[in-house]
This record gives structure tokens, C-alpha cells and sequence, in this order.
């Protein structure tokens, strides 16, 4: 079973068909959707075959009811606290495709309800760095990180988001990850740019380091600095790119820790990563099967 900690809020994303107008209208498609990169992750690893388990909080509100139900109508175990005020992310998408986030997370990073029978029957812990910054969530990640290393559950970091990283500070942020020792750390080319990571450059304290490039090769860096390049197969009608990441993420652990084959498991997280890439939101293209 693979394991999430963190964000459930969600996510209005917004089209826009010209550049945007400041001060005045803008014509624009709008969708809301379930987010929150933890939630998006248990999510398509359900939906693709995985087992999966969410822990977080949210508001106690209708909207984080609904988002809990549809989590669990996609067949993710949801465990959470409902306390406060669900979050909600505000997705620009240029007509370019580059993207801005406004982000409200409401509760998501106040859960400090720690449950170590959550545990049970997992073999992936996946967590992205949204939940490692603030408190007292962050404190709540690191107590199941420590089961998850007595239980030799494999412990997955996700960097998240590069500014996220500069406002933590990268040197705090590399003492961090040293000190979890997660066996795979993935990041995105504006992640490993701000913390220094590429070929022979992996993040420190990871067994395993994964540099996605969108249409560009993967790099993949092992602790000893053995580097391995992973084309990617080009992806036809692209409509949005958000969740991808987490999607590569659903697709990726799963194989890898079953195998441990490096060029499977990343063609696996491509695989499913293309899916939302055809797709609008964090949500899957369910043409392909």
C-alpha cells in the first residue's frame, strides 16, 4: 500500500483564452477539482491499481466532505480530521501553459493527530515538501517517517515547488532531507536548479534522486553518483500539466519498489503521468486504460 500525508483543498483552475487584463476582464474557462499534491498522489495510485491511503485534515465543511467522497469513490482509504477551514488553490494557466498558483491551504498543515496503526500494510510512505515546512504537520510527517524507517517502509520525498524551497531556505531544507534519509527524492529542473542537483549531483541523504524534465530525458542519481538517463515517449495533446508530477510520482514508487528497476519504474510514472498531461486539472485521461 502506498501512503500519503498532507494537502486535500481545492483546486480552481482557471484557463485563460488571452493574456491576462490587470484591472479589467479577462475571458477564461473555469474548473474546480479535487487537489492537493498528497491527495493527488494516493488518488491515481489508486485509480491505476495501487492500493493507497491519505492522512491529512480539513475543514468541517461541505466542501471538505465532498472532497473526502470523492477521494473515497476513487478507491483511496481516507483518514482525516475535520477541523477549521478547507483549503482552496487558484490555478492562472496561461495560454502559453506556464502556470501561477494562489494558494489557501486553510488546515491542511494543522494536523497533529499521529496514528501509528495508519502504518499497518504500508511499503511506500510518500510525502511532498508542502507538508515538511509548516506546523505542526510537518512535526506530525516526521513521527510517521520514523516508523516508516523502523518498519523498512520505503520513504518518498517530493520537493514540490521551487519557491517553497528558496522561502525555506536550501541549506535548511538539505540538513532536512539528511536527516529523514528518504530512499527516493524527486524534483522537477527548477527544484534541482535552486538546490544544485543534475548528473553525478544527487540530493543528499536520498539513496535515490529522480530529476524530471517534462519532455526532456529523466535523471536519474544514485547516492554514488551513477547516473541514469530515461528518454520519455513525446506526449500528443497536451492540455494542462498540473498533477503530472504527482501522477509520475503514483506510477514511479509503486514498481520501484517492487523491482527496484530504475528505466521500468520511470517509464511507469510517465505512463501515467501522459494521463493527466491529456487532462484537465489533476485528473486523469480515462480514454487510457
Amino acid at each position: 500500500m502506498l501512503c500519503t500525508i498532507g494537502d486535500l483543498v481545492e483546486d480552481v483552475v482557471v484557463w485563460l483564452n488571452t493574456e491576462l487584463n490587470f484591472g479589467s476582464d479577462t475571458e477564461s474557462v473555469i474548473r474546480r477539482t479535487r487537489g492537493g499534491s498528497a491527495a493527488n498522489v494516493s488518488m491515481f495510485a489508486a485509480l491505476t491499481g495501487t492500493p493507497s491511503r491519505f492522512i491529512g485534515q480539513v475543514g468541517h465543511d461541505r466542501l471538505g466532505s465532498h472532497l473526502c467522497e470523492v477521494l473515497r469513490d476513487s478507491g483511496v482509504d481516507v483518514h482525516v480530521i475535520a477541523d477549521g477551514r478547507t483549503g482552496s488553490i487558484v490555478v492562472l494557466v496561461q495560454p502559453n501553459g506556464q502556470r501561477s498558483f494562489l494558494t489557501d491551504r486553510g488546515v491542511a498543515s494543522h494536523l497533529k493527530h499521529f496514528d501509528t496503526t495508519l502504518m499497518n500494510n504500508v511499503s511506500i510512505l510518500h510525502i511532498p515538501t508542502y507538508s515538511l515546512t509548516d506546523e505542526p504537520l510537518a512535526s506530525t510527517c516526521v513521527q510517521y517517517v520514523n516508523v516508516a524507517r523502523a518498519t523498512g517502509t520505503l520513504i518518498s520525498i517530493d520537493a514540490s515547488s521551487a519557491s517553497v524551497l528558496k522561502q525555506y531556505g536550501t541549506d535548511r531544507y538539505r540538513a532536512l532531507i539528511q536527516s529523514l534519509s528518504p530512499e527516493v527524492f524527486m524534483c522537477n529542473e527548477d527544484e534541482a536548479a535552486v538546490l544544485g542537483l543534475g548528473p553525478q549531483k544527487p540530493m543528499t541523504g536520498a539513496l535515490l534522486t529522480v530529476i524530471k524534465q517534462g519532455p526532456l530525458p529523466v535523471i536519474a542519481v544514485q547516492h554514488d553518483g551513477t547516473t541514469t538517463e530515461v528518454a520519455v515517449t513525446p506526449v500528443a495533446n497536451i492540455v494542462d500539466t498540473t498533477g503530472a508530477g504527482d501522477a509520475f510520482a503514483a506510477g514511479f514508487l509503486p514498481h520501484y519498489v517492487k523491482t527496484k528497476e530504475i528505466k521500468h519504474a520511470i517509464a511507469q510514472g510517465h505512463a501515467v503521468a501522459s494521463r493527466v498531461l491529456q487532462s484537465p486539472g489533476a485528473t486523469l485521461n480515462t480514454s487510457q486504460q
